[in-house]
């Protein structure tokens, strides 16, 4: 069983932080927060380049640390079916999809508004539909909550999600063979303390945040005495205006299952 390419994708200030301040998610902007303009070309010769059939992200893009959403209902009979893939055959074959929009969740933090379903798809992003990584240490009630919302979900790992796990039945399952990361923090570090990173691309923007507690790139554990940082190769550099500055790279020695050399 082979796994996907996992191209990374960030938009930082110069010193290296993905938001203005630890209360600001991700994925929600904020005003003190630059909007790259022409500079989105960047993402979107990404997205040409490697056409990915997954886009990943993690539940911190859309939940702040330590907050809890309500319970969902509580869970009646037999629990051990829920921590079996629940995948639904027909989305792939629906007119006009063009992938899964993955996220990290085995917490089972995020309640879901937009699933990608018909009549609840997030605006500017038809075609794309919600599928959430789970383990078997998510609880049973929200593997209940993703089923009754028509939200498919894998399920990787006996604690946290096993992202390797994860990537392989992914490509496995549903056949996706490039995922594009646009979760460059907690699991962006997860993911390349793993070796699971094979390209890395930022997106430079003018400003210094000098943040000590603000969401920066890659953020994981400090390295060991006997662990080495990920060396990178420089594949393209290019400027657009107003001071951005688009940096691509290869992961030195990434190659993905399958792949030679």
């Amino acid at each position: 069983m082979e796994r996907p390419r996992v191209v990374v994708y960030a938009e930082a200030s110069v010193d290296g932080c993905l938001t203005v301040a630890p209360d600001a998610l991700l994925l929600f902007g904020n005003d003190r927060w630059p909007c790259p303009g022409d500079a989105s070309e960047a993402l979107a010769q990404i997205r040409t380049i490697h056409s990915p059939q997954a886009m990943l992200e993690g539940s911190g893009s859309f939940v702040l640390p330590g907050a809890a959403s309500g319970p969902p209902p509580p869970v009646e009979g037999d629990r051990s079916r829920l921590y079996e893939d629940h995948l639904l055959n027909d989305i792939a074959r629906r007119p006009g999809f063009l992938g899964w929009f993955v996220v990290v969740d085995g917490g089972g933090r995020v309640r879901w508004y937009y699933t990608g379903e018909p009549g609840r798809e997030a605006p500017g992003s038809e075609g794309w539909h919600l599928l959430v990584l789970t383990s078997r240490s998510t609880p049973p009630e929200y593997l209940a909550y993703l089923r009754k919302e028509h939200v498919p979900y894998l399920v990787a790992g006996s604690g946290r999600v096993d992202l390797e796990g994860a990537l392989r039945k992914l490509r496995a399952l549903l056949g996706v063979e490039c995922v594009l990361c646009t979760s460059p923090g907690k699991l962006g570090g997860a993911l390349l303390r793993a070796g699971l990173v094979h390209e890395i691309n930022v997106l430079w923007l003018p400003i210094v945040v000098g943040a000590t507690k603000t969401p920066s790139l890659f953020e994981s554990s400090d390295l060991e005495p006997d662990e080495w940082p990920t060396k990178l190769s420089l594949v393209s550099c290019k400027t657009f205006s107003g001071g951005y500055t688009w940096l691509r790279y290869h992961v030195d020695g990434a190659v993905a299952e399958g792949e030679s050399a």
